[in-house]
């Protein structure tokens, strides 16, 4: 598509091709154009110097402000003895603690039954309290298994079953409320860095951890695991000698929760105003909106759904589905934004005939709308269960965990795909632009300055785009091989929560500076010189319906020339 231009029915420019050259840079009187095209520079570098101060506010506000987003809290499981196997609860301290035993090798130990230990945790540890702020709790288990000749863990396939209950209580004094009860089995993966003899007893395993369970909402102060490790001729068989549990406890922390709802909060309300200013303006236009101009709108709608602040709701009312609500707002979000990214380069590079149809990007928008889709079963599938039984997961048995995976590996596989495609299409747009470029001295000075400027800002529009995925990305590496935090004299700088808010801003500005540019001017350019007129040469189209239904008149005048020349 990029290389498609015809110069004639004889392959040479000729008379028509010098008038084609011409009509390329037309100006209608009834269009007034985009603010991008309007605006003066001074104007334009005031902007862009804003939104760059603001970007670095997001990034700072998280680097210096917020905490780290998660604190991961490690539980050591209490041995209390339940000889009776009464369903009740058994708490780890308190003045209604439970007996309960330091270690197995104690003799106390050695005339009870592994049916008659119940590992207890009480989250948090004294002296704390958890708080709707946490906004969600998530827990792992980590075993320590010993290594003895007479009860190895077996090589192979090993399943552990874990009867695992949740309480929560208010205050210290009340009694646990039952929350949760549920008989989970997960893959024992564990593997022993020296050979097993005799000598080597008493080593312990290297135990992968075990996902264990995800709430979705924080709502009360404490909570109590109680977990039995039920034993039979069937169950939990070959799962060797446990000496401890523990439970890795983790949740947002509260100060970054404060920092995030408060960027929502400010967010917003500029962003809905800007997408209804935006279409207010678009409204007010004599001709109907074309597709890119309805994208833009669309991107606004979605980027307003996921600065929503719900979280003020949730730290009054017991909501579960929170974490499959922001998972929903930022599907809507990405999808709306891939699409656009698309609709934009492309609505640059189609004629006439083809241009302002949704049809035209059936496979470019039906990659992402399957890619999202396949997301959204796997989030259904993982924290939709969650909702009734936050004990269950997706990766607890071999089927799901490769379901979950080639789920995952699809998509991202969608995901480069359409980024190729996307690269593709940018670099088509920048070959379009680059043959424009080549008529410009033949224009007067006037003219040609004006173009040339349309030019520049509309490729320097498209590097930011690029620039802004690129980002993405980037930040995603850093945050993944850094260790979380740096440090610069007495000031420590939050990787992790600056990459977090940074990101979000980024979004926010860019989602901004779209619908801001891209709004229809109120400046009518009316005025021509002598110059302007003998070289603008208006050519009428070959139907009236065409230009209607193809958009001639749209958005940007570099939106009315890259149709014309992809028609010629």
């Amino acid at each position: 598509m990029c290389g498609s231009r015809r110069t004639g029915s004889s392959g040479a420019p000729g008379r028509s091709g010098t008038r084609a050259g011409k009509s390329l840079f037309l100006k209608s009187s009834e269009m007034s154009g985009a603010i991008i095209e309007n605006m003066s520079t001074k104007k334009l570098v005031v902007l862009v110097l804003f939104i760059l101060v603001l970007q670095v506010v997001s990034i700072m506000v998280g680097a210096l402000i917020a905490p780290s987003p998660t604190s991961a809290v490690s539980y050591l499981a209490t041995k209390c003895i339940n000889r009776q196997r009464a369903r009740r609860w058994l708490a780890p301290w308190g003045p209604n603690r439970c007996q309960q035993i330091h270690s197995f090798d104690e003799p106390l130990a050695k005339t009870l039954d592994a049916n008659d230990i119940v590992f207890a945790v009480h989250v948090p540890l004294p002296h704390a309290q958890m708080s709707p702020w946490f906004q969600y709790m998530l827990a792992v288990l980590q075993l320590d298994i010993a290594f003895t000749m007479i009860n190895p863990v077996e090589d192979g396939d090993v399943v552990i079953t874990i009867d695992a209950g949740l309480a929560y209580r208010d205050d210290l004094t009340s009694e646990w409320s039952a929350k949760f009860h549920s008989v989970e089995r997960r893959p024992l993966r564990c593997t022993l860095a020296v050979a097993k003899t005799y000598e080597n007893e008493g080593r312990f395993y290297h135990c992968d951890p075990i996902p264990f369970m995800e709430l979705g909402s924080v709502a009360h102060k404490y909570f109590l695991f109680n977990l039995r490790l039920p034993v039979n001729d069937t169950v939990n068989v070959g799962i060797g000698e446990i000496k401890d549990i523990h439970i890795v406890g983790i949740h947002q922390n509260g100060g970054f929760t404060k920092v995030w709802i408060s960027m929502k909060t400010v967010f917003s309300p500029w962003i809905l105003v800007a997408t209804a200013w935006y279409w207010r303006r678009i409204g007010l236009m004599a001709r109907p909106p074309v597709l890119l101009e309805k994208v833009i709108f669309a991107l606004g709608v979605a980027m307003t759904i996921l600065n929503v602040p719900a979280e003020w709701l949730s730290l009054g009312f017991e909501w579960t589905w929170m974490l499959l609500l922001e998972d929903a707002q930022q599907g809507v979000f990405y999808s709306t934004l891939f699409c656009f990214w698309v609709i934009f380069c492309g609505e640059h590079l189609m004629d006439q005939s083809r241009r302002n149809r949704l049809s035209a990007y059936w496979w470019q928008v039906g990659l992402v709308m399957f890619g999202s889709a396949l997301l959204l079963v796997y989030d259904l599938s993982d924290r939709g269960v969650h909702l009734t039984n936050p004990f269950y997961s997706v990766w607890a048995s071999e089927r799901g965990m490769k379901l979950a995976i080639t789920v995952i590996v699809v998509a991202g596989f969608s995901v480069c795909l359409y980024f190729l495609a996307l690269c593709g299409m940018v670099r088509c747009v920048f070959r379009n632009i680059g043959g424009k470029m080549q008529q410009l001295p033949a224009m007067p000075k006037a003219r040609r300055l004006r173009y040339k400027g349309i030019i520049f800002r509309f490729k320097f529009l498209m590097l930011v785009t690029l620039t802004c995925a690129a980002m993405t990305v980037i930040f995603f590496i850093l945050n993944q091989v850094s260790d979380g935090h740096w440090h610069w004299g007495s000031y420590t700088f939050e990787v992790h929560s600056a990459f977090l808010t940074g990101i979000y801003g980024m979004w926010n500005l860019y989602v901004f500076t779209i619908l801001f540019l891209y709004a229809p001017s109120h400046k009518h350019g009316t005025e021509k010189s002598g110059d302007s007129q003998q070289t603008d040469v208006l050519e009428k189209p070959e139907s009236q319906a065409a230009e209607q239904t193809c958009g001639a008149r749209g958005p940007t005048e570099a939106y009315r020339i890259t149709g014309k020349v992809a028609e010629e």
